[in-house]
């Protein structure tokens, strides 16, 4: 009878687990990822079509001599709608179906899409591009940090969600101010917070899988909230980093 270690044999079915635990791991951020650059993509193509539509353009913004001077009753349903549908899929993901899960993503991409049709019309398609391959740079770093780095960044997380609240509410006031400073001062410190928030956020999806693997409804809500998560910070980076780079037209 051939004689085994059964230590050796034990490590073996150790490392055996290991290995499919990462290709689980790699599988499971591999389509969180993919659901976020579809639906990156997905907000960029209605948003362009949106621009170019005469009709859709009047119908969401008061235009004068070309300039948009403001909004319309529908152009505020378009740019809150968003907020509603995150909340929704936030709040109410342990109700909802994958397939009704899936379906309120995309409708919140399509939204976002709509509402950031003003881009167009203020800056240059040129600089829109040139910032959102920045974007893209600092994201894919910083997200490629969160996942390889050994460091705990959840202490680093609560700080940054602190700094969050305060921006928004430093823009909400911003609102009535018009102050110049005040906001480039949001803009700068949204660039770094959620360029920070991208490393967080990348650790604790990593995370997550621990705590979701084997369950397949959960893994694919997992795999929506957090590209819902990596979808946010990425706009925000861009939408930020446009008020530096943007070339107005």
């Amino acid at each position: 009878m051939e004689y085994r270690d059964p230590f050796a044999t034990a490590q073996s079915g150790t490392q055996s687990k290991a290995a499919a635990y990462d290709l689980g791991l790699r599988a499971y951020m591999l389509k969180i990822y993919n659901y976020m650059a579809s639906a990156l993509a997905l907000t960029g193509i209605v948003a362009l079509v949106a621009a170019n539509s005469p009709a859709f353009v009047n119908a969401l913004y008061n235009v004068q001599g070309g300039q948009v001077v403001g909004m319309s009753g529908l152009g505020w349903v378009v740019a809150f709608a968003p907020l509603g549908l995150v909340m929704w899929l936030g709040f109410g993901i342990n109700r909802l179906s994958v397939s009704a899960a899936q379906g309120v993503f995309w409708a919140y991409s399509v939204m976002v899409g709509l509402s950031l049709t003003s881009i167009f019309m203020v800056y240059t398609g040129e600089s829109i591009a040139r910032t959102f391959f920045v974007t893209a740079g600092t994201f894919g770093g910083m997200s490629l940090y969160g996942y390889t780095t050994k460091r705990d960044l959840s202490g680093f997380g609560s700080f940054l969600m602190m700094g969050l609240f305060g921006i928004i509410i430093a823009s909400v006031v911003n609102m009535f101010m018009h102050s110049s400073a005040l906001g480039f001062a949001v803009s700068v410190l949204g660039v770094l917070i959620f360029v920070g928030l991208t490393a967080y956020d990348t650790q604790k999806l990593k995370s997550m899988y621990y705590y979701v693997a084997g369950n397949s409804e959960a893994m694919a809500k997992s795999s929506i909230m957090g590209a819902l998560n990596l979808y946010m910070d990425f706009l925000n980076i861009f939408l930020h980093l446009l008020r530096f780079m943007g070339d107005r037209k």
